[in-house]
């Protein structure tokens, strides 16, 4: 790896480390109502929401009382979105006159910002109008984020607390997430974010004259809009000249700022991060990426502080870093390489014989390069955030998976913000009961007997996901109206298939693009899935704190086993590493692995 792109990546890394402790201190004394520092600027607006919500703040919930808390607000929230995308023709700031989205289409779009999913079978600058994109998905990137941040909260309760019920409140956790965290950052974030030319405004979309004529052909129809052809059948063609464009602008460096910090992604355009409005400059690309992991990584420095033994807080980080590097660090080196089939028709770029080969830049910017884009989708993938820089379905394919396989681990390698801290929370509970089966003893952890109803849980909350993802991609694999979305026939369509299915499963939101996903199939079946495995998984670990929290809190003993030790960094990586392995092995190979053969076969590699 060139060393230019070795002191970015530890830069990039550095500059992450150096955030987690007093980030994760701050978040600590938020969450135990300690002063944190903008308590004078935030109290206020604590109090005031309370006040207007008539919010009941001292009285804690048990575990099915959070649990009702957090669906009755989610299916408001669902509720919201879909109403404001049907009606937005008749609402305000529609400066572009869009008519209401359809139903199917509304659906998915609401099940997916509900959720922390984003993912986007529209496209934004196209259909969407700035009320909606302000009133709907942005205000829902704060609600849903803050939403992963109280479920495990709850979590984390339940392993301090003991011999109770409670788990605190939900309406509280949820308001100091949002004015005491999400607010502040993102309001930092998009006022540097705005100094790097992303555009913030209401405006109707401007029309500039192009510099340079252009032209496209166009199928010519009738009066009814049918497609007209010759004598012989076939179709007629207009060739259209341009000589004005349409800029699309909005407010978007507020909604790109809350989609990177609460992993939610998705974008105000349509090409994402990839788009020069959302993403201008190297400096926005950094902070972008900086924003995706900041806050994912300082809840685990919470996680240590809250539960009064921050090595525990370092195990669970040290174990994602060792599984997002290697993946990444494989990622940039198979796109390095280049693709073989571009190199066959020698148009593979090369750089000057002083450095090294181009390697594969289809679907990525140039003021980005190979390493950025790569680092990128190791990082939205790793989190649930599923924004890109770059196009995914021009990554080569053993790269393509990459991305794809660390969705397949969870979303738990920092995954969404709170989901992938009790994601992988899930996956040290499993730990601990395969420890102790192995050595003969109870497995506990933090104090805490991990018993069946708790491995039932966990197995629960672990298992639904490659459960529901497989069977859904069996499904879209043989039908027709689910083979007929692809865009390339063969292992890569069936690639295609997978991503979306596990993306929408994962709550992460990036695409094999070539997929066309706005069908009713996938609209209806993809929004189904989105909101069963988001809350059926969040019912199985609010139950499971349920039953933890009414335990008694065991001391350590000679033969309890340290859950902050390399030789448990170790299991750890093993359980989380096996468990998709053995699931998603065998999808992975009829797609991406089968096509990287096929391409090194047809090219004699």
């Amino acid at each position: 790896m060139p060393r230019i792109e070795l002191l970015q990546i530890a830069l990039y890394f550095l500059v992450l480390l150096f955030f987690v402790k007093p980030l994760g201190a701050y978040l600590a004394c938020v969450y135990e109502g300690k002063p944190c520092g903008l308590d004078r600027l935030c109290r206020p607006l604590e109090k005031l929401i309370y006040r207007l919500c008539k919010l009941r703040t001292p009285q804690e919930m048990n575990w099915k009382q959070y649990l009702s808390a957090m669906l009755i607000f989610n299916l408001l929230g669902f509720l919201a979105v879909y109403l404001i995308q049907r009606l937005q023709m008749a609402l305000p700031f529609n400066p572009q006159q869009f008519p209401g989205v359809a139903p199917d289409l509304a659906f998915n779009t609401a099940a997916s910002f509900i959720t922390n999913t984003d993912w986007q079978a529209y496209s934004g600058e196209s259909s969407l109008s700035h009320a909606t994109q302000m009133l709907a998905l942005t205000v829902q990137n704060f609600i849903s984020a803050a939403t992963g941040l109280a479920l495990v909260l709850a979590l984390i309760r339940s392993l301090v607390r003991h011999e109770v019920t409670d788990l605190g409140n939900f309406w509280v956790d949820t308001v100091r997430s949002i004015v005491y965290v999400l607010l502040p950052l993102s309001l930092v974030l998009a006022v540097a974010l705005s100094s790097q030319g992303l555009i913030q405004n209401l405006k109707p979309y401007p029309t500039v004259n192009l510099l340079e004529t252009s032209s496209y052909l166009q199928p010519k129809v009738n009066a009814a809009g049918l497609a007209l052809s010759d004598a012989q059948g076939k179709p007629l063609f207009e060739t259209i000249q341009l000589h004005e464009q349409q800029l699309p602008t909005g407010p978007v460096a507020s909604q790109v700022a809350i989609k990177q910090l609460g992993s939610n992604g998705g974008g105000f355009f349509n090409a994402n991060s990839a788009h020069p409005y959302e993403n201008p400059t190297p400096l926005s690309n950094f902070l972008e990426m900086l924003a995706i992991l900041l806050l994912p990584a300082a809840l685990c420095y919470t996680f240590g502080t809250l539960v009064g033994d921050k090595r525990q807080g370092w195990a669970l980080l040290v174990a994602m870093f060792l599984l997002l590097l290697p993946f990444m660090s494989m990622g940039f080196l198979l796109e390095q390489q280049g693709n073989p089939a571009l190199t066959a028709l020698g148009i593979d770029p090369v750089a000057d014989a002083a450095s090294y080969p181009g390697g594969n830049m289809e679907g990525k910017e140039t003021r980005f390069g190979i390493m950025n884009s790569v680092l990128w989708a190791a990082t939205t993938t790793a989190t649930s955030n599923g924004s890109v820089n770059a196009m995914l379905d021009s990554f080569t394919p053993l790269a393509g998976l990459v991305p794809l396989w660390l969705m397949h681990l969870g979303e738990v390698v920092f995954g969404g913000l709170g989901s992938g801290l009790y994601g992988m929370l899930m996956l040290v509970i499993m730990t601990v009961f395969v420890a102790g089966l192995m050595v003969g003893r109870t497995p506990e952890y933090l104090g805490k007997k991990i018993e069946p109803y708790e491995m039932k849980m966990a197995c629960v909350a672990v298992l639904l996901m490659p459960l529901v993802v497989l069977l859904l991609t069996g499904l879209a694999t043989v039908i027709q109206i689910g083979v007929s979305a692809i865009g390339n026939p063969g292992a890569h369509g069936y690639s295609e298939i997978l991503y979306a299915f596990t993306s929408m499963g994962n709550n992460n939101g990036s695409a094999f693009a070539g997929l066309n996903a706005n069908t009713p199939f996938y609209n209806r079946v993809g929004g189904l899935e989105m909101l069963i495995l988001r809350f059926w998984i969040a019912i199985a670990t609010l139950a499971l704190a349920g039953s933890l929290v009414r335990k008694k809190k065991l001391p350590s003993s000679t033969g309890t086993l340290a859950t902050h030790t390399p030789l448990f960094i170790l299991l750890l990586l093993s359980v989380t590493v096996i468990l998709g392995a053995l699931t998603f092995f065998p999808a992975l190979a009829l797609g991406p692995i089968a096509e990287q053969l096929m391409l090194w076969g047809h090219y004699g590699h």
